[in-house]
């Protein structure tokens, strides 16, 4: 999973392209300290070098001290004439530039993984913007206290409050497994950046550590089940939830008595949890990309696949449990190889990556130990309990989260056909990565990009959703659904969602790679080729260790090459076609195994001459470029019953039907549609055997080749159904 919240990416982000300080001029030498700045994703943050100078050169260490981090020492420092270079081989950061020759000023680049940003140092210290750390110490005091919950264990609770409040102000809470104050008390943390626009308008922010994580007390559990019949001293996150608003209405000066609830990912589904809290105080929440089930779509497991890259990159750096209490992170595992393919093919099967993970980090094996969808996996889903809800609720997610799309949109819905049209319950959609509206201006991913910085659109919506729940601002002007229509490129809204004014299409796969919208006439027709789990797909062209979000809307042309990739596209289209909502895909297969994944690929390609947006950072030419719109899996032993697997009959024609998350996107006259059909997405997802065993058990030796055939006649006429939008 995860990246899973921002905050863990984005801690590490911080670490890496920062501000820079330095202090202590020595003329004609590197030593000494010097100070620079950088924003990323629209936070602003230092980073100080300090370089000592010895008879074989130089040695350096660096401060983040918006992080609360010191003297950490850098791997290598390297100056030859004015060029310098320095990298930190654990966080792979690497630093080339030139320095003046009175050694006064610095000018390179900072690069850490994908992120590649000019940077440049002084000998004096940056002047941070507003909306720095910094700053907000200026007008924001901070106070760390521990919260009793009704069984007595504490936990551990920072409030960050205005200086001098004009009135009483409500109250916005985040809680949280992933160390809210790394920092400590004289730390500001880096969410109050994030959120600067919530600063802006007075509010109260509180985070919390959930109990068992960091300066918590208590034993962490992941996606603790909601236990509606507690009695007593009985805990759930959303009693702790509770006790946690109780007290802060009783406590916390100058507040108004009402509270907020937001949150992103993990997170996002503590936030659910505050809807099951029932607090009267709790007046709004906003769930952003919430976990809601772990095995039908979110995280690790689509359709029962296994999403193996996320969930061992997040429990390699989750682990659990902690020796609470800590503000210490996790270092995380380093791959051996700077490719995840080439490494988890090393590695052979998934039961191999239990020698990566302690005895103690449960989780992984309990995950392994479920490979069905059992009571264990039901328990953690709280959508049946998201009836009679109380605070107003809005619903956030982006089109391209790879891993709690399903939970946003699954979370709406529960809310919505479980609840009188009293409840107030939006969506709102947008062209987003995982996160990605929650900072920066979102005005791409990969090489799409929106046309305008789209989180400056959903940003005030967010503040006028608060701003009218919690302190009686502006009118209730939301619509039930806004939504960000990816490829027209614009905002709209719905009244339902999916909505109601469309068309139900079917388009059809037909001999010679075509697609249409006519039914296929032709008698026993198909398509065979070879899958062998020895040479799966990849899920994306480039080399990395860490997955990129980007990949949700990367160029697919490296795969409709393959010969294990069956494509089938339509004529140029004359008229635009706008898709909205759910797709589902019915394959008409046979395969010579006993098991197999099935992934369908919704692809936008584009004309083969398309300009690119001047001064943008495109990888690739976008004439012809095949955009991943939509793509999904279903293991297809799944087909019928997550609960109940069946093998497949070799040979015998079977149906695959399953749906793939909604999309909202504009096919423009003068595009085509692709659809791309294959067995594997690695290591994105786990290989499939093609053979009916235990996949997280099995043996490398149960892995066989198997021919697939794809069928599209007038009896067997796989194909997608989708609405279209009338215009």
């Amino acid at each position: 999973m995860k990246t899973k919240p921002i905050l863990k990416s984005l801690l590490f982000i911080v670490i890496i392209a920062s501000a820079w300080s330095f202090n202590g001029l020595k003329a004609q030498s590197l030593a000494g300290d010097w100070y620079g700045s950088l924003e990323v994703q629209g936070m602003f943050l230092r980073l100080n070098l300090h370089f000592t100078q010895t008879a074989d050169g130089y040695t350096g260490a660096f401060d983040s001290p918006d992080q609360g981090a010191f003297g950490i020492p850098l791997s290598t420092v390297t100056l030859t004439g004015q060029k310098l270079s320095f990298t930190f081989a654990q966080g792979g950061i690497d630093y080339q530039g030139f320095t003046d020759p009175g050694f006064t000023n610095i000018i390179g680049t900072f690069k850490q993984g994908t992120l590649k940003e000019p940077m440049s140092f002084s000998r004096t210290p940056v002047e941070m913007p507003e909306g720095s750390p910094t700053k907000i110490m200026e007008i924001y005091d901070k106070q760390e206290v521990y919260i009793t919950m009704r069984d007595s264990l504490k936990l551990f609770t920072s409030i960050y409050t205005p200086k001098n409040p004009d009135k009483p102000a409500p109250m916005i809470m985040m809680r949280s497994p992933y160390n809210s104050e790394p920092g400590g008390v004289d730390q500001f943390n880096f969410f109050v950046s994030v959120y600067y626009r919530l600063i802006k308008e007075g509010y109260i922010l509180v985070f919390q550590d959930v109990r068992g994580r960091y300066m918590s007390e208590g034993k962490f559990v992941n996606v603790r089940p909601f236990n509606p019949d507690k009695k007593g001293t009985e805990i759930d996150e959303a009693s702790d939830t509770y006790d946690t608003a109780d007290w802060l209405v009783k406590n916390v000066k100058n507040n108004n008595g009402r509270i907020g609830v937001m949150g992103v990912s993990y997170p996002g589904f503590y936030s659910t949890m505050a809807i099951l809290a029932n607090h009267p105080a709790i007046k709004a929440v906003s769930p952003q990309a919430p976990v809601a089930n772990w095995f039908i779509g979110d995280d690790w497991h689509h359709n029962g696949a296994f999403m193996m890259l996320d969930g061992f990159s997040f429990y390699t750096q989750f682990g659990d449990p902690m020796a609470v209490p800590t503000r210490k992170n996790n270092s995380g595992f380093r791959y051996p190889v700077p490719d995840s393919y080439e490494f988890f093919m090393r590695l052979g099967n998934v039961k191999s990556t239990r020698q990566f993970f302690a005895d103690s980090v449960k989780y992984w094996q309990e995950l392994l130990a479920h490979p069905n969808y059992d009571s264990w996996w039901k328990a953690t889903d709280p959508r049946p309990y998201l009836k009679k809800v109380q605070p107003a609720v809005m619903t956030v997610g982006g089109w391209f989260d790879a891993e709690d799309l399903w939970g946003t949109l699954h979370t709406y819905q529960a809310i919505e056909n479980q609840n009188s049209q009293k409840v107030i319950n939006t969506l709102v959609m947008g062209p987003w990565s995982h996160g990605q509206w929650a900072m920066g201006d979102g005005e791409n991913l990969g090489n799409i990009y929106w046309g305008s910085k789209t989180n400056e659109y959903y940003h005030k919506l967010e503040v006028d959703f608060f701003n009218y729940y919690l302190k009686d601002e502006g009118t209730p002007v939301l619509p039930e659904a806004t939504i960000f229509i990816t490829g027209a490129n614009e905002w709209k809204s719905f009244e339902t969602w999916p909505p109601k004014n469309t068309d139900e299409k079917t388009i059809y796969f037909q001999p010679g790679g075509k697609l249409d919208f006519s039914a296929p006439t032709v008698a026993d027709n198909f398509d065979e080729y070879l899958s062998d789990p020895m040479r799966p797909v990849p899920y994306r062209e480039d080399v990395a260790a860490q997955r990129d979000a980007a990949y949700m809307t990367d160029d697919q042309r490296f795969a409709s090459r393959r010969p294990d990739v069956m494509v089938y596209q339509t004529e140029i289209l004359t008229e635009d076609m706008t898709f909205t909502g759910p797709l589902t895909a019915e394959l008409y297969v046979t395969t010579t195994g006993t098991d197999a994944d099935w992934v369908v690929k919704l692809v936008d390609v584009f004309p083969d001459r398309v300009a690119a947006p001047a001064g943008k950072d495109i990888k690739v030419p976008l004439g012809g470029y095949q955009m991943l719109v939509r793509g999904e899996v279903m293991r297809g032993r799944y087909r019928n019953s997550y609960e109940k697997p069946e093998a497949f009959k070799p040979g015998v024609i079977t149906r695959v039907k399953f749906d793939l998350p909604d999309i909202a996107h504009k096919f423009k006259k003068g595009h085509r549609i692709m659809i791309q059909v294959q067995n594997s997405w690695f290591p994105l997802i786990d290989r499939n055997p093609q053979k009916f065993v235990d996949i997280y058990t099995c043996e490398t030796s149960d892995f066989q080749n198997a021919t697939m055939r794809v069928y599209h006649d007038k009896k067997n006429a796989s194909c997608l159904k989708f609405n279209v939008l009338k215009d």
